[in-house]
């Protein structure tokens, strides 16, 4: 089975299954010289685990990480980065009625008919619980970014949750407010009325659907290229692989399609160094007036902001009654999936949506040189030949 492995120079392979004994991950690619520990790892994880509110399923999985290579004293080594998250909750065994009677919506009988066997405890290998390997990737991802000395910024929140949409907000909303409530939707009062509707759903053994909005900021000019290695394609990879993802939208999205040229093109001015704040751009330069474009033209950044959104179904795993095709029995039956499951799945999105970005970012920076794929050079000295962390010299 291939289809494992994210990145080209920062490079995530991944392994596990969602009832298996664990899910791992290897981070190929980071640079030396960043700082790193499993709590700054597991502060992600912890924005990502099942269990953490009333609207999201009640799997009991700490999703404690544990690095077992890569690292020195406190930092990246330059090797391979291998990280552990043990499987503390599993319950495989509720899953044996559907062994070869497929659940509606699910991958349970394209994996039987591609492969002749599946692991048919949950989702297995395609279970969004296989996500916490990319939370715990992007998390080293943004430290690279973070300790560079690029200010890229990657905040994301749920924006719409059925047909409950929250009104446009800022970055700076977006930074204050998306972690305040368990909806993680930066606007307090559409919040609450998205909470209300998944706990209504969730009342009456159903799922519901929804969005998760992004941004990033402080990434440079010129990263991409034109047409298969262009910065929407390879972000487009990302983020339609993210599990339940139906729609991947960049700039005016969807909404383009009925906009003019002359409404959509966004005229070219001078930075005068002052109008333009949130574009990484030098005084004198070219700008864009507007940004319809979310930061992307040609296929390449502009050095404005990179907004989208990505839109995810209902959960497919739900108590109501369905039907389904036993193909060893020859009959068909209704079946009750029953277990624990989201009610709806933007809210534990955010994070992987987030750490997709950052790793795409990264590897687009690491590809152009931007950042040193060796070593982040603002540690000076600390990793010449002749220099070892650990001697008692050097302490």
């Amino acid at each position: 089975m291939n289809g494992n492995r994210f990145g080209r120079l920062f490079q995530v392979t991944t392994y596990g299954e969602s009832h298996g004994p664990a899910m791992g991950v290897t981070v190929s690619g980071c640079p030396a010289g960043v700082e790193l520990d499993e709590e700054r790892i597991q502060r992600e994880l912890d924005r990502r685990k099942p269990g953490q509110s009333m609207i999201t399923t009640s799997r009991g999985e700490p999703d404690e990480v544990v690095i077992n290579s890569g690292l020195q004293d406190g930092y990246t080594t330059g090797t391979p980065i291998g990280m552990v998250i043990q499987n503390k909750d599993a319950r495989s065994g509720k899953y044996e009625p559907y062994v070869t009677a497929p659940r509606p919506s699910h991958g349970d009988y394209t994996y039987s008919a591609k492969f002749g066997t599946r692991n048919w405890g949950g989702g297995g290998r395609s279970s969004a619980r296989e996500t916490v390997n990319w939370v715990a990737a992007g998390a080293v991802a943004e430290a690279v970014l973070e300790q560079s000395e690029y200010d890229v910024r990657v905040k994301a929140h749920v924006n719409r949750i059925g047909d409950i949409e929250a009104p446009d907000v800022s970055f700076d909303q977006l930074l204050e407010h998306s972690e305040e409530n368990e909806v993680r939707c930066a606007d307090p009062e559409t919040a609450e009325r998205m909470r209300e509707a998944i706990e209504r759903y969730q009342k009456e053994g159903d799922s519901i659907g929804g969005s998760v909005q992004f941004e990033a900021r402080g990434v440079p000019r010129g990263l991409g290229a034109p047409r298969f290695d262009a910065f929407p394609a390879r972000l487009g990879q990302a983020m339609l692989s993210v599990p339940a993802t139906t729609a991947f939208e960049f700039g005016l999205g969807r909404d383009a399609a009925s906009v003019t040229g002359s409404e959509r093109n966004d005229d070219w001015t001078f930075d005068d160094g002052e109008s333009h704040p949130e574009t990484v751009s030098e005084e004198g330069d070219p700008v864009p007036v507007g940004n319809d474009h979310g930061g992307l033209q040609g296929g390449i950044t502009t050095g404005q902001p990179i907004c989208g959104e990505v839109t995810l179904h209902a959960p497919t795993s739900i108590p109501k009654t369905q039907r389904t095709a036993d193909w060893e029995t020859g009959e068909e039956k209704e079946i009750q999936v029953v277990g624990r499951h989201d009610p709806s799945l933007p809210p534990r999105a955010v994070p992987v949506v987030e750490a997709m970005v950052n790793l795409t970012i990264l590897d687009f920076m690491l590809l152009s040189g931007r950042i040193n794929p060796d070593r982040l050079d603002d540690r000076p000295g600390e990793y010449d030949t002749d220099y070892h962390p650990s001697s008692p010299e050097n302490e």
